[in-house]
């Protein structure tokens, strides 16, 4: 546990400076976040674009092959790439030269991820913060909390109604579509039931609904557009999908935004006749501002920790609570509890 001297002493070496690599949503989300908070300066912004083809907030804007040049003038950088193909590779080489924050979302390999970048944090006495956000991430601690508090009992995550990314560009990559959004749609009627203490078996398809929004091209084959999506292996197959043709106006018009969220739910028995229920719950005008937000908050975290002497690779599971606020933990002790 951090010390209040050593969060005085962070606090007081205040704007804490970050980086933020890679100029995406989420990249763009973290700017706009570091807006609301004062102790957190960026200083700049890498891309692999041409600099001068990005307009930011007012950080300047650097060549990401330019990224050592700033080793040692900066706390934290955070890494704002995709799961997929980049930060499998970025976060440890990152992790070389500075503390570092990312939002690998791929559950499956974020073990083989941390072990990874743990060993560079360690070898080059460093500290980064893997898998933040709100799923993993926020949804992680509930998870965690939840299960330690009603240890008899059932866990269940929904996530949406919310735009999915990947099943977007699924969907887009069909013979005949020409633009598309999908949206996951959690099941309400048995959300309903598990939030009402029912315990029931929550498959693919009893979770979750696939809603899909498709502008077609001029003369394709509707029928044979909607019978690949439904069918799609691995994205559509398992659940019941709802396919609506629409035009690019109606598109751009109805579909532009980046909401999602979702919800936690935690059914338990503290004795044998008493039920419990704890839920928490997302709902997200944009997905990326408010992933942003978290990404920002562990940045802080990071060079807190850090200043009391922690190395090597972590998540929000192994971060105080007290570690991610701006105040002090004598001032969140006063207003909090």
């Amino acid at each position: 546990m951090m010390s209040d001297k050593a969060t005085s002493q962070t606090s007081a070496n205040a704007p804490i400076r970050v980086a933020i690599n890679g100029y995406g949503n989420l990249g763009r989300g973290v700017e706009l976040a570091a807006q609301k908070t004062p102790d957190i300066e960026v200083v700049t912004v890498f891309t692999r674009r041409d600099p001068a083809s990005l307009t930011t907030l007012g950080a300047p804007v650097h060549h990401v092959d330019n990224l050592h040049c700033f080793e040692g003038k900066l706390d934290v950088v955070i890494n704002c790439g995709g799961s997929a193909t980049d930060l499998i590779d970025q976060t440890p080489q990152t992790t070389t030269m500075f503390n570092t924050v990312d939002t690998f979302d791929t559950h499956a390999r974020i073990p083989e991820h941390f072990a990874r970048v743990d060993a560079q944090a360690r070898a080059h006495d460093r500290l980064t913060l893997i898998s933040t956000g709100w799923d993993p991430g926020l949804f992680s601690l509930m998870r965690c909390y939840f299960g330690s508090v009603l240890p008899d009992g059932d866990t269940y995550t929904f996530w949406g109604r919310g735009v999915s990314q990947g099943h977007g560009d699924a969907l887009r990559r069909v013979p005949g579509v020409a633009n598309a959004v999908q949206y996951t749609v959690p099941v309400e009627e048995n959300r309903q039931r598990i939030l009402g203490g029912e315990h029931i078996e929550l498959t693919t398809r009893a979770g979750h609904r696939r809603v899909c929004y498709i502008v077609p091209e001029d003369g394709a084959d509707l029928a044979r557009i909607q019978e690949e999506i439904v069918t799609m292996p691995m994205y559509f197959d398992q659940y019941d999908t709802e396919v609506n043709f629409i035009t690019a106006e109606e598109l751009a018009r109805d579909h532009s935004g980046m909401p999602h969220g979702g919800s936690v739910i935690r059914l338990g028995n503290t004795s044998r006749d008493t039920k419990d229920v704890m839920s928490f719950n997302l709902d997200l005008g944009s997905n990326p501002e408010f992933t942003g937000s978290v990404a920002l908050a562990s940045a802080r975290a990071v060079a807190r920790l850090y200043a009391a002497g922690q190395r090597g690779a972590i998540t929000v599971l192994d971060v105080p609570p007290s570690s991610f606020s701006p105040k002090t933990p004598a001032d969140l002790r006063a207003t909090l509890l």
